[in-house]
Order: structure tokens, then C-alpha cells, then sequence
């Protein structure tokens, strides 16, 4: 029997990491915490590009631009949708998250999902690292993982 697992090593990759400014208190958290994982498995500073777009809904568009460049050995998406009074929540969260498996499945390039859907402000800051796990970092370690399995 054979298992394939990814180490978690950096060495000569490049990561793409496209954030949302809407929740700029959650995202920017993400962002710290994708940043940490990365450096701590030797990502050089200089293989990391930060892409910042208006919201989650935008997401998806700089991802599949990202993936098709072929420049990167993965993209890292992050944000937050947290849920107001109207409706809105389950769009933008449910079509942020379909357009992110999308691209994720056309290209030949990972693409990990790092936003955080949460019903109160606290909650979304608890999953940015506030009580829990920074689920940036966490993406961050899918990320090195899915790029350094081997499939043969």
C-alpha cells in the first residue's frame, strides 16, 4: 500500500494570497496568520505576493487570474462574510465558495479557501486567531502541503 502525503516545506515555492478589504479586522488577521505559516516554512518574503481586493465576491476573479498565470505554485484565498440582516450572507458566501472550487478545479494550480463565514463579528474574529486557530495559517499549511505532494 502507498501513501502520498505533502511535506510542509516552502523551499523554492511562490504563493499568491488574494484577501478581501470588507472585514478588514478579520482579513487582515488571515493575512498575518498565511504570512506566519508561510515564512516559518521557509517561503522567502520575495515568493510571497499579497493581492487585496474590495470583498469576498471578488475573490474568486483575482484567483482564477492568479491560477491561469501559471506564476504561482498556489493561490491562498481569505476573507470574511459575516451575516447581516438581509439575505445577502448566503449569496456572496455560497458564490464566493463555488467560484473558489471552480477555479480550483480548471487549473492545474491550487487554490485553498481561507474565508471564514460566521454570524456575529465575534465569531469570525475568534476563527482569525482571537480564541482558536488562525484559519489563514491554516490555509496556508493546506496550501504547502497540496504543493508538494507527489502524484505519480
Amino acid at each position: 500500500m502507498k501513501i502520498h502525503e505533502g511535506k510542509l516545506s516552502g523551499i523554492g515555492k511562490r504563493f499568491a494570497i488574494v484577501v478581501s478589504r470588507f472585514n478588514n479586522l478579520v482579513s487582515n488577521r488571515l493575512l498575518e496568520g498565511a504570512e506566519d505559516c508561510l515564512l516559518r516554512h521557509d517561503v522567502k518574503k520575495d515568493d510571497i505576493e499579497t493581492f487585496k481586493v474590495p470583498g469576498a465576491y471578488e475573490i474568486p476573479y483575482i484567483a482564477k487570474i492568479l491560477a491561469k498565470k501559471g506564476k504561482f505554485d498556489a493561490v491562498i484565498c481569505l476573507g470574511a462574510v459575516i451575516r447581516g440582516e438581509t439575505p445577502h450572507f448566503d449569496f456572496v458566501a455560497s458564490n464566493v465558495m463555488r467560484g473558489i472550487m471552480q477555479v480550483n478545479l480548471e487549473y492545474n494550480v491550487p487554490v485553498v479557501m481561507g474565508i471564514i463565514t460566521a454570524d456575529t463579528l465575534e465569531q469570525a474574529l475568534d476563527r482569525a486567531g482571537a480564541k482558536q486557530n488562525n484559519k489563514g495559517f491554516s490555509a496556508a499549511m493546506t496550501a504547502l502541503e497540496l504543493v508538494n505532494i507527489k502524484i505519480v
